[in-house]
């Protein structure tokens, strides 16, 4: 085990990651030179994670019913843990406002930077949103999340506000164990994202982020409580920074590295 520079806690070697992947823009991010890398990073990842998360039920719309629910849930998943794989070293692979915000709340992440990574998962949402409307048409609400029959807007936002929760816990959690990047994070992300979905999905269709929800929203124009997909998750991001507070106490290093995409040792 070797002890890191600069005070950050020791990192096993095999956690360490292969130098080829240490571009200048994964272990210097106080150079913004390279922010436009970081905010495309965010943006394309945010288009995959919508293209699969709005598109499943547009497709189940446009295909007469051949994209089960339970499919509907794990795919968003799956593309997370395949963002956080291939571009978690860029960007940090936010993803979603409530992300950002949780991560800036946490002290891990400048707030200064925090309103371009917003923009840029909006900006990608809206993408995915388009091309699932010009591929299909304005079908399946074009995947918008809407509260399930008999679902007031106040139940959608304190679900919303739970699920939230309990994934932000998930990311800050094993962003401080500094494995943002590594396989145990992944994993535990995209598990929480299609277990939450599995059995919440009838009652919010399971967003937990308001880029995700207002793309189609704004796209589609299916407008119906939209707001529930705000209020909740960032609500829900900062009950979860909270929580982070009562089961570790300070920020840490590895949390630090985690939300600003930068490798082990970087």
């Amino acid at each position: 085990m070797e002890t890191l520079p600069n005070s950050y806690e020791p990192v096993p070697l095999h956690l360490r990651e292969p130098t080829g992947l240490q571009t200048p823009w994964t272990h210097n991010f106080e150079d913004l030179s390279y922010e436009w890398r970081r905010l495309f990073s965010e943006m394309l990842g945010t288009f995959l994670l919508v293209l699969v998360a709005a598109g499943a039920p547009v497709v189940d719309a446009w295909s007469h019913g051949q994209v089960p629910l339970d499919a509907q849930v794990v795919a968003p998943a799956l593309m997370v843990m395949a963002v956080i794989y291939f571009m978690g070293t860029v960007s940090g692979a936010h993803l979603n406002p409530a992300v950002s915000i949780s991560f800036a709340l946490r002290g891990h992440f400048p707030w200064k930077r925090v309103p371009a990574y917003i923009i840029a998962q909006l900006v990608g949402s809206l993408l995915a949103a388009s091309f699932l409307r010009a591929m299909f048409g304005n079908v399946g609400n074009l995947g918008s999340t809407l509260p399930g029959n008999g679902v007031t807007w106040w139940q959608a936002s304190l679900m919303e506000l739970v699920l939230t929760a309990g994934l932000v816990s998930v990311i800050l959690g094993t962003a401080s164990g500094a494995r943002n990047i590594g396989a145990n994070a992944a994993l535990a992300v995209a598990g929480y994202i299609a277990l939450a979905g599995l059995w919440a999905a009838p009652v919010t269709g399971a967003s937990m982020n308001p880029a995700r929800s207002l793309g189609p929203v704004i796209v589609g124009g299916h407008w119906k409580d939209w707001w529930a997909y705000v209020i909740g998750p960032l609500a829900g991001g900062a009950v979860a920074v909270a929580f982070a507070w009562v089961l570790r106490g300070k920020r840490s290093k590895a949390g630090d590295r985690a939300a600003r995409g930068l490798l082990p040792g970087a």
